[in-house]
């Protein structure tokens, strides 16, 4: 059985990436790239039973899709309400309070293929974007396990009757979302913050004179832990001393 395995350096990507190997060593393809690199044109012409995008880097091109004699599977950090980029950002922005995964058949339109299974889980209300992502990547390697354990024992895998619930979220969505203008109420703005902020990545900003300025998140909890201090002394729960 011929595998090819995509993926970037994330939380349980090679323990993922292990597992291919330690089961089909000579015949499997394990290939790691980063956000901007080309897809490697050597996999174009190459043909294989199975196609593993696990939160790939690269949208698979359709010649690899026509190429792969079984499935194409990719592993999204997402539940179907929300496909595409930035699944975490607009789901701590919209304050749900469930989420999930998806694993679903790769079609040339991204997350838009069948629904193989959808993993849902809640979202807690001190989550932030990376503990609401990091929670995913757990979630995408268990489902993982279990896809393949289908696979090592050529069983079909699960059809599911859940379907996607929108089209998919764009890049250019995304970047709204860190959108900061001077119209914003502070609501409004603490929440784009809190939905845009992870570690070493762009946030919020404002732009003037066309340049950008970073928000930086910390001074917005600084803010909010001062307004909820002199909240508490109005109401005379002030500490002792004070």
């Amino acid at each position: 059985m011929k595998i090819l395995f995509l993926a970037k350096q994330k939380p349980f990507s090679q323990e993922a990436a292990e597992i291919i190997k330690s089961n089909f060593f000579s015949s499997s393809k394990i290939i790691f790239g980063s956000v901007g690199e080309p897809f490697p044109a050597q996999l174009l012409t190459n043909h294989f039973d199975y196609v593993i995008s696990y939160i790939s880097p690269w949208i698979v091109p359709e010649q690899v899709l026509g190429n792969t004699k079984v499935a194409a599977i990719n592993f999204h950090p997402g539940p179907p309400e929300y496909p595409g980029i930035g699944c975490t950002n607009f789901a701590i922005y919209n304050n749900e309070k469930e989420f999930g995964i998806t694993v679903h058949h790769m079609t040339e339109r991204v997350d838009s293929g069948n629904i193989i299974t959808v993993k849902r889980f809640p979202i807690f209300d001190g989550d932030t974007v990376y503990s609401l992502t990091q929670r995913c990547y757990a979630y995408i390697y268990m489902a993982f396990v279990e896809i393949f354990s289908l696979i090592l024992s050529n069983k079909p895998l699960p059809k599911s009757e859940e379907q996607w619930k929108r089209k998919p979220f764009t890049r250019k969505e995304l970047n709204d979302l860190c959108r900061i203008t001077s119209n914003m109420s502070e609501e409004e703005i603490k929440r784009r913050v809190r939905a845009t902020t992870y570690p070493k990545m762009p946030g919020a900003f404002i732009e003037f004179a066309g340049i950008k300025f970073s928000v930086d998140a910390s001074t917005v909890k600084e803010s909010e832990r001062t307004n909820a201090e002199d909240c508490n002394i109005r109401r005379g729960g002030g500490t002792q001393g004070s």
